[in-house]
């Protein structure tokens, strides 16, 4: 790490973040700690704000042009990752990840057909499936939250009795439980996917957010997934979420499928994201380095916090993303009451009781699918001093409670 890159994580204040306008501080109330959503309480660095402020200032803000962020991302897999597979002429910057996934899944997929998730998994992927008129069918995690390939074969199997090419949709890493898939375990999914003529598309958003220095494993390099498909964005790791770019991504098998996308999936992409995304990816290393120590940090800061605030409450350590999964089955909250602050937002379980009794703002696991109820998503993309105070609060509201 650069050590003249201070961390991005300790740069901004409680009352700077909150003249913040976006969904993180704006949706629930303004005394709320928002540990929900996953946008950083971060700044981008230098490179990506000279390069938007030098779009905006020659009123470089028209339509995208060219492949610069797939030939961009191809550099830097190959520098970060050691990776060299991805090949810009079977690569097409779409919008967002998710447009990029829905993309992928109407090229393999007919209405009604299966698409399996790993649950407890991201919400969208529920959400943007059905609004796609694909059925969701839910291969559970291991109880440590791992792939299970036997699980994923069993659900896949049933969905082959309904769809001819039923798809296997993959977070890597994984959200919300911050597991970083092994080379082993991508490659004994990609067989099975392989053995049943199911295909397997990727989301890796997450995937410059490995802690440790984890090694993260791109779908597409592990034998078997070569008519696969996966989908990046910088918007995660350097915290560009409303500059809206990502890159659909096909294995050698999958060039076919890709050249099948409509025009009018792309035609939606920002030029100015785009410049926002190449800055990052191509001089944003490190202040990425620096983030990564800052996560470490926090990561392990709220370990010890729920040790020393929570009990009852269990986390697995986070390989990546800027995620916890607290597991809180064992409090036994009651209901949140009919007048309670949380219901006009649905919350239920430990993040109904944290948002009523300790104002903090968490994701709640029902939300996640199978396997979710009880847990809460908690992001450590924030301050020291911002996390401390959140489970502080979360610990006396559980200490009044008995």
């Amino acid at each position: 790490m650069d050590a003249s890159v201070p961390n991005p994580l300790e740069t901004l204040t409680l009352d700077m973040l909150r003249r913040r306008t976006s969904e993180k501080w704006r949706h629930y109330p303004a005394d709320m700690l928002p540990l929900w959503v996953a946008e950083m309480d971060v700044v981008p660095p230098e490179p990506v704000i000279q390069a938007v402020h030098t779009a905006m200032s020659l009123g470089d803000t028209g339509y995208p042009s060219g492949d610069v962020y797939p030939r961009v991302l191809s550099q830097f897999a190959s520098d970060r990752w050691g990776w060299g597979g991805l090949d810009p002429e079977r690569m097409v910057t779409v919008p967002d990840v998710m447009t990029g996934l829905v993309a992928a899944v109407e090229l393999l997929t007919d209405r009604d057909d299966a698409v399996v998730v790993c649950s407890p998994v991201y919400p969208p992927f529920y959400g943007y499936m059905r609004q796609a008129g694909r059925r969701i069918l839910e291969a559970p995690l291991t109880p440590t939250g791992r792939l299970d390939p036997e699980a994923i074969r069993a659900v896949l199997t049933q969905a082959c009795s309904t769809t001819p090419q039923p798809v296997l949709l993959l977070a890597n890493p994984h959200n919300p439980t911050g597991v970083a898939h092994t080379r082993d375990e991508l490659a004994a999914v990609a067989a099975v996917a392989r053995d049943l003529g199911a295909r397997v598309v990727a989301d890796e958003i997450h995937s410059p957010l490995v802690l440790d220095g984890t090694e993260f494993l791109p779908f597409l390099s592990v034998p078997g997934a070569e008519n696969a498909f996966s989908v990046f964005s910088a918007s995660k790791a350097w915290n560009l979420a409303g500059l809206k770019s990502a890159v659909l991504s096909a294995g050698p098998e999958a060039a076919a499928d890709l050249r099948r996308i409509p025009w009018t999936v792309n035609a939606g992409v920002s030029h100015v994201a785009v410049i926002a995304h190449c800055a990052a990816l191509e001089h944003g290393g490190p202040w990425l380095d620096a983030l990564l120590t800052g996560l470490e940090q926090n990561r392990d800061r709220v370990l010890s916090l729920v040790d020393e605030h929570l009990p009852g409450v269990t986390v697995s350590r986070p390989q990546a993303t800027y995620l916890a999964w607290l597991d809180g089955t064992a409090l036994d909250l009651p209901a949140p009451a009919e007048d309670a602050p949380s219901k006009p937002f649905g919350l239920t379980g430990p993040a109904a009781f944290f948002f009523d009794h300790a104002r903090v703002a968490l994701n709640d696991g029902a939300l996640y699918g199978s396997g979710g109820q009880g847990f809460v998503r908690l992001n450590f993309g924030t301050s020291s001093s911002i996390l401390r105070e959140a489970f502080e609060r979360m610990g006396t509201a559980l200490r009044k409670r008995r």
